[in-house]
């Protein structure tokens, strides 16, 4: 029986968040599961053409992954995807998988990162900790992207779970979707903070993070809120750095594989 761990990544065209995340994910599954060949794919047909174009390193689509494996002769697969939320990328890859499934004799898929609000819980309280040293006069603004019809939305959750512990200066918006920067408007607006991070909410610190979060035009999240009076000050972190966070898709793979 030959055994493969497949990760699923949505895809970046910046190399070094990709290196600090999405990599550094790939290589703590691998390590958790010797036993497994590691196999990589993106779903981003956007950035693999992007990629292409530049003359670039790019990786497998889903379906092209998953033919690799069946020619190397996988008959045991586990599938670790590394996306925030159960979205539209993950609905491509149940599909996906569904078609494929009976060409593998076993085949296992893990959760996204959060999917339900235990998970949601784990994440506010690594955020929560890796930004701890921030002070009354100061706030958090994350930057999530959004998405249609997921399973488990977690964005205003989040905000709420952060208000539960006490820290009613983090808030989450989304690029995309509901809702939007208006919780982040609302937070400069009613405490009037002295200092505002923005950090992103998203595996990758890519190109929403660079642009629309930090960038320099006049509707980046950083100087509409600047705008406001507040201090902006600018986080390239994506969650994918984050040890916890690899930690959880780790622990969401051995709970899928004991499935």
């Amino acid at each position: 029986m030959s055994k493969a761990i497949l990760a699923v990544s949505f895809g970046t065209a910046y190399e070094e968040t990709r290196k600090k995340t999405i990599e550094a994910i790939e290589a703590e599954l691998a390590a958790a599961f010797p036993d497994r060949k590691l196999y990589t794919a993106w779903t981003s047909g956007m950035i693999l053409r992007k990629l292409k174009k530049l003359g670039q390193e790019t990786r497998d689509t889903l379906e092209e992954a998953l033919a690799r494996m069946e020619g190397d002769g996988v008959t045991d697969l586990l599938v670790q995807p590394t996306f925030l939320q159960a979205g539209y990328e993950m609905r491509l890859v149940r599909e996906t998988l569904e078609k494929w499934a009976g060409r593998f004799g076993r085949l296992k898929l893990g959760a996204v990162l959060v999917e339900n609000p235990a998970d949601l819980d784990i994440l506010a309280r690594v955020l929560e900790a890796h930004f701890s040293g921030m002070g009354g006069d100061e706030a958090l603004v994350l930057m999530g992207h959004g998405s249609e019809g997921a399973d488990f939305y977690p964005y205003e959750k989040l905000t709420e779970a952060f208000r539960r512990r006490g820290r009613g200066n983090i808030c989450v918006g989304t690029v995309e979707f509901s809702p939007g920067i208006e919780p982040a408007l609302e937070l400069v607006r009613s405490r009037k903070p002295r200092k505002t991070y923005l950090a992103p909410l998203m595996i990758v610190a890519g190109d929403h993070a660079v642009n629309d979060m930090a960038g320099d035009e006049e509707d980046s999240w950083k100087n509409r809120l600047a705008a406001l009076g507040t201090e902006t000050a600018c986080i390239l972190k994506g969650l994918g750095e984050y040890p916890e966070v690899r930690e959880l898709f780790v622990r969401h793979a051995k709970e899928a594989e004991k499935g």
